[in-house]
């Protein structure tokens, strides 16, 4: 048989088997008297498991009509509706999307829901969907305090991790975030998602934080089915791997028995509310029709297989416990069913109607997040200032990037109060190259400490962070760091506005240490020259700064668009420039600034010109910037050629406006990108000058070889130099003028 006609099979399953009595043995024994569910409480979670089993069957019947557009549903795991009921409705719940029972129990914590409704307006991609909109099926709701999951494998675990740890943080700050300080924080997953190395990664981060003895009021619900998609799990493996992980109380119990269920769920509820550590409660349930409704069971199990699971359906077992304690007979069962069904399909028959995203404007809106959703922060009094920071910011005197980044810091540490600042190496050791040190000291373990050896861990726990009201500032040690866990930015951070309309944000300013020319570091993990893995994300901010001084203005503002708008930014930190203090000759101290008076920012969207030459154009950031620079002067002292050389600062969004309005009237616009050619953002800066400059200039890009970064001597040779651009800038000048003009011969610095 095809799968789809197993939906008819299980559904007149149901109403046959019930009505006869012919229900299937419990595994494991009912003494209901003892459990601390009520006869109405358990009619109440079994009319939940009705009703998600009826939206799956809705969705198939209503996808062979191309009217719906979602058919992984929550067959066979609809007995953690007993999670929405026994969990508060203020405990946040990251949600598996096997999780349909869980969101119609929980939704009847809160008068006035209408998950019915709600679940067949997302089902069918309407625009009234409240939650996405019509961007994605999820399981997600403000009220109910469900942020939206999409279907990436376990990536919504570290974030579970993130949010768990902020609650106690929160509660030492006296921040009131969206979790209260007695909350309790829950996800649910698979088995087969449990062994992805992001769930792992979670897994270890709480059971560490854990035995540390950091308070982690988490619950992991892992929903074993026994099987990933056509893949079997080895019979025992979940348990096996997880009942004596230390740090964590792992917990199991029989997801087809609602009593069972209840009771184990109850423990780990209060053990996790009680002791403020992480549970692993193992539920062992089964999956009904595939994967989804594209998946054909049949071609990787035996229809004996299949029939056996089917047999083993909770919403039976859930109808032999109401029988067997004399709730209702079977008649009246099958008649609630029934009636259940009548009223999905009339709902479904006028949700299918409603209106659908149509244009890319109406599908993009909610890339961003609202403007303005928040204050700004005052900026503090000298008084306050000058009494925590004391004599760290001595007027008149210069400081080179690092230290001057390192004073920015402190001050937005003191204007944003539920500001951290986490990482490795960041506390006591002041990061690996400084940028942190002495914060410890000013404001204090709970808002700058070290994390472990985990990038996934970092930027997970940031996002949960940001759920509960924090600020997240967390770094990442070195850029190519970054590609171990570039999906919780991706297919997380960035994405949550999007699938949740604007509802929820994770705001933060991540910090990366990163790009090439490091003297005496080569391979692709310390001198990584590429920031690529950003560059395609929709939402994301991407700020480069090239010195000090607009280290500080820049990051002020990244600082603002987290806060005020909810953005997620990446902040990308030249190395190489971090403690550099001279440009044009030793000592001459010129790349060392005093610091800028408070409220001075670099706003989105602005660039920087040096020099108002109309010659020659240099585009640029980061340490080109400061190499352009150089160039300019050789350029302009020995070769008469006028340049100006613009400092980008922004590499997402691009500053067009901005940009084109610097260039303006030069003959000839030179790229120099320290990233390498192919994909970097040079092909992106030609392609806007195509497409906007009329007559076009002469252009030419300069940019990195294709190649990783060498060791040693050679480490700088496949990148632009000093003596490059000068090369560069005069054959781009001599092909715009048409006359030849010989550059001078000069070592590469």
């Amino acid at each position: 048989m095809t799968n789809p006609n197993r939906s008819e099979v299980i559904d007149q399953n149901f109403i046959n088997w019930v009505k006869a009595g012919n229900l299937p043995e419990l595994h494991t024994p009912v003494n209901f008297n003892s459990s601390g569910m009520t006869r109405s409480v358990f009619m109440d979670v079994f009319e939940s498991q009705m009703i998600s089993r009826h939206l799956d069957l809705a969705a198939r019947r209503l996808r062979a009509r191309n009217l719906t557009f979602y058919t992984i549903g929550s067959s066979g795991h609809e007995g953690n509706a007993v999670h929405g009921q026994v969990f508060r409705l203020t405990d946040m719940a990251f949600l598996h999307y096997r999780s349909g029972a869980f969101f119609i129990q929980r939704s009847k914590q809160l008068p006035g829901s209408t998950p019915v409704y709600d679940g067949l307006l997302s089902l069918s991609a309407s625009a009234e969907d409240p939650i996405s909109e019509g961007r994605h099926k999820v399981f997600g709701s403000l009220s109910l305090n469900v942020p939206p999951q999409t279907s990436t494998i376990a990536s919504h675990l570290p974030k579970a991790v993130g949010a768990a740890l902020s609650v106690g943080r929160a509660k030492d700050m006296g921040i009131n975030g969206a979790i209260p300080h007695d909350g309790v924080v829950l996800c649910t997953f698979g088995d087969a998602s449990s062994n992805h190395a992001t769930a792992q990664a979670a897994f270890n981060a709480a059971g560490l934080c854990s035995f540390q003895g950091l308070p982690v009021p988490l619950v992991f619900i892992c929903e074993d089915n026994g099987i990933g998609i056509s893949v079997p799990s080895p019979n025992g493996w979940v348990e096996q791997s997880f009942s004596s992980r230390p740090g964590l109380r792992y917990m199991k119990c029989d997801g087809l028995n609602l009593v069972d269920s209840f009771v184990v769920a109850k423990q780990a509820e209060d053990f996790a509310r009680r002791t403020r550590r992480p549970v692993f409660l193992h539920v062992r349930t089964v999956r009904l029709l595939g994967h989804a409704g594209s998946d054909v069971e049949t071609t990787y199990r035996s229809l004996d297989q299949i029939q056996a699971n089917e047999r083993q359906d909770p919403l039976l077992h859930s109808a032999r416990i109401a029988i067997e304690h004399g709730f209702a007979t079977g008649n009246e069962l099958v008649s609630i069913y029934e009636s259940i069904r009548r009223r999905i399909d009339c709902v479904g028959e006028e949700a299918v109607l409603r209106p659908k995203l149509e244009s890319a404007a109406d599908v993009m809106r909610s890339i961003l997040p609202p403007k303005g959703l928040r204050p700004a922060m005052p900026i503090p009094d000298e008084a306050t200032r000058a009494s925590k920071l004391g004599q760290r910011m001595r007027p008149g005197q210069k400081f080179h990037f690092a230290k001057l980044h390192n004073l920015g810091l402190a001050d937005v540490m003191l204007q944003y109060p539920n500001a951290l600042i986490f990482g490795e190496d960041v506390a006591k050791k002041g990061g690996v190259y400084n940028v942190t040190a002495g914060l410890l000291d000013l404001f204090g373990a709970k808002r700058i400490f070290n994390s472990h050896l985990d990038e996934t861990s970092i930027l997970g726990n940031a996002i949960g962070m940001a759920h509960n009201g924090f600020l997240p500032i967390p770094e990442i040690q070195f850029l190519a760091y970054v590609h171990n866990a570039e999906d919780q930015i991706r297919g997380e951070a960035a994405t949550l506005s999007f699938f949740s309309s604007g509802k929820y944000q994770n705001p933060m300013v991540i910090r990366i240490a990163g790009l090439a020319y490091q003297k005496g570091f080569g391979g692709h993990f310390h001198n990584d020259n590429s920031f690529n893995v950003f560059r395609d994300i929709p939402g994301l901010v991407v700020a480069i700064p090239s010195n000090g001084l607009d280290a500080v203005k820049l990051f002020r503002h990244c600082m603002r668009l987290a806060h005020e708008d909810g953005r997620v930014v990446v902040f990308i930190e030249p190395i190489a420039l971090y403690m550099t203090k001279d440009l044009h000759k030793d000592g001459d101290g010129s790349w060392q600034f005093e610091y800028p008076a408070l409220g001075e920012e670099i706003s989105l969207g602005d660039v920087t010109r040096f020099g108002v030459g109309k010659d020659l154009a240099i585009v640029t950031y980061g340490n080109g910037y400061y190499l352009s620079r150089q160039a300019e002067q050789i350029l302009r002292e020995e070769h008469g050629i006028q340049c100006r050389v613009i400092d980008l600062h922004w590499m997402l969004p691009l500053p067009g406006h901005g940009l084109l309005r610097e260039i303006e009237g030069c003959e000839s616009i030179l790229v120099v990108d320290e990233c390498r050619k192919t994909g970097s953002v040079s092909e992106q800066l030609v392609t806007l000058f195509v497409e906007e400059l009329s007559p076009l200039p002469s252009i030419r890009v300069h940019a990195a070889e294709d190649s990783f970064i060498p060791l040693g001597a050679t480490a700088t040779v496949t990148l632009p130099s000093r003596d490059s651009i000068v090369e560069a800038g005069l054959s781009l000048v001599k092909k715009s003028r048409g006359t030849a003009r010989k550059p001078a011969a000069r070592s590469r610095k």
